[in-house]
């Protein structure tokens, strides 16, 4: 278990402090995952740590990343999405129409989510999704 920890505190520390915002965070955690296969890589943690203690230290922070932005208040969430769409350097209201249209945001949920919790988060997204197209960025900034 302490290899586990250390694993985590790792891929905290050297990868996802430098990520801004949750919702990044779990953008990319995501994507260490394979899609035809379920299971997470990454070289550098697995070099490290061994293919499987990274493969659990990144389920694990994906899991408890999904689980903070499950709970995070609409409000901040909306702040979380614009912060990450700003992240890409892509054009705002292309990423909005791809994510309303692709619902590229169901791959962020973690494997081992329950039914409720998936529902809630992809309703939470499309709610926060609509609150960026019809406001202004100016009007969203405090």
């Amino acid at each position: 278990m302490a290899e586990l920890d250390a694993a985590i505190q790792d891929l905290e520390d050297r990868t996802l402090a430098h990520l801004p915002g949750e919702l990044t965070r779990l953008v990319y955690l995501s994507s260490t995952r394979d899609y035809n296969t379920g299971e997470y890589q990454h070289a550098g943690l697995a070099d490290r740590f061994g293919a499987d203690t990274a493969q659990k230290a990144l389920a694990r922070c994906h899991e408890s990343t999904f689980q903070e932005l499950l709970y995070t208040q609409l409000r901040e969430l909306v702040d979380q999405l614009s912060t990450y769409i700003e992240s890409t350097g892509a054009e705002r209201e292309k990423v909005l129409d791809a994510w309303r249209r692709l619902q590229a945001y169901r791959v962020l949920i973690p494997s081992v989510c329950d039914e409720f919790s998936a529902e809630c988060f992809t309703s939470n997204i499309k709610l926060a999704l609509e609150a960026l197209r019809v406001a202004p960025p100016a009007a969203l900034e405090r």
